[in-house]
């Protein structure tokens, strides 16, 4: 199945649905309008419409057909069950990112770090300590731990970017999958200085924690995201299984 094509159509549905093409509650065109009008076989519609179920955008109706559930979310989300970037984030909820590198270096794995982050003792990382803005404010204080091994060539300027477009466009990295916590943590100073926050007002963080890995199997990133947890949110579709 052409992945190309089927990512074209799921594209395309999902923009015509946010746009408001396809309404809220409304049903999509019937599965044989849409072959024709993409031009594609039954499992590639089929396939485009399943990862918008699965993202949340449209319910499959056993005889009815597929309805558009699509609600805009009002405040900045972020994404569970998908590896999204900073900037593909901000683009997707309508905010104008920008990244500030507070500090680049780079170091071997010390015991004590190699306990959280996961990479071996004496392994040569990249470290990273970023700060995301939207819309000029600042939301985000990240921690990123990159493998050097697995991520040569790494600058600060790629950091102020994005690093996710280096791996993919220039390393041709294939980025599979991202094993995340989220917890919630107490207020650091360093917190309070970037993120703008009054200790009296918060003190606490709402903390994302990630080890990713690439398609060989590699772990070749650890981070550590700080939100202001005032703008925090995280969006998942969950969906139940049959018994």
């Amino acid at each position: 199945m052409p992945k190309a094509r089927y990512e074209e159509i799921y594209k395309d549905l999902k923009q015509k649905i946010e746009t408001d093409v396809f309404s809220y509650q409304e049903l999509l065109p019937s599965e044989n309008t849409l072959i024709q009008t993409y031009n594609c076989s039954r499992n590639t519609l089929r396939r485009a419409v399943g990862r918008l179920v699965t993202d949340g955008y449209v319910q499959t109706m056993q005889g009815k057909g597929v309805r558009n559930i699509y609600q805009p979310v009002a405040q900045t989300a972020f994404t569970i069950g998908e590896i999204e970037t900073f900037r593909e984030s901000a683009a997707r909820n309508g905010h104008h990112p920008r990244t500030e590198v507070l500090l680049f270096a780079e170091f071997p794995v010390s015991q004590g770090q190699s306990r959280y982050t996961g990479f071996p003792p004496g392994a040569d990382i990249y470290y990273i300590q970023r700060l995301h803005y939207l819309d000029d404010m600042p939301l985000i204080l990240n921690h990123n731990y990159f493998l050097k091994e697995a991520v040569p060539g790494l600058t600060k300027e790629i950091a102020e970017t994005s690093i996710y477009q280096y791996l993919e466009n220039t390393l041709h990295m294939t980025i599979v999958n991202s094993k995340r916590v989220i917890t919630v943590e107490k207020m650091t100073q360093i917190d309070e200085k970037y993120l703008g926050m009054n200790a009296e007002d918060y003190n606490c963080m709402a903390v994302v924690t990630s080890q990713t890995y690439n398609g060989d199997g590699v772990m070749f990133e650890y981070t550590q995201s700080r939100h202001r947890p005032d703008y925090f949110r995280f969006y998942e579709n969950a969906v139940r299984k049959p018994g």
